[in-house]
């Protein structure tokens, strides 16, 4: 068993959730991936990461639904949850908005386009 801290990456851009588990992995941390809520749930219940870097507009089960659905639940309100968020650049055609955001239980934001430098500095701020 690894002592490193393990990090779920939620994204339904593929390409993306490659290059976040790459530099995540060149920091020392385990990475998981799933590709929208549904199917990060059952890793989350697998695996129980310390930290999941979620999407918020995804199939099936949008970042702000399973955000709140883990920090409204006793066995996962631990997990720390940082929220990326493309919506404000698209703010007039999209039902989300930055107060939504502001409204979920999410440990932290992070806007898209990401900048993983700074992402880094906040998981490890959060860890």
């Amino acid at each position: 068993m690894s002592d490193k801290k393990l990090i779920l990456v939620v994204d339904d851009d593929t390409d993306l959730v490659e290059m976040i588990s790459m530099k995540l992995e060149s920091e020392d941390f385990r990475v998981a991936k799933a590709y929208d809520g549904v199917e990060a749930l059952d890793k989350i219940k697998e695996e129980k990461p310390v930290l999941i870097i979620l999407d918020v507009m995804m199939p099936r089960k949008d970042g702000y639904a399973l955000c709140d659905e883990l920090k409204n639940s006793e066995e996962y309100k631990d997990i720390i949850v940082v929220l990326l968020t493309a919506v404000s650049d698209a703010i007039s055609s999209t039902n989300y908005t930055h107060m939504g955001g502001k409204t979920t239980l999410a440990d932290d934001f992070v806007p898209k386009p990401i900048d993983l430098d700074k992402l880094m500095e906040i998981v490890k701020d959060n860890l």
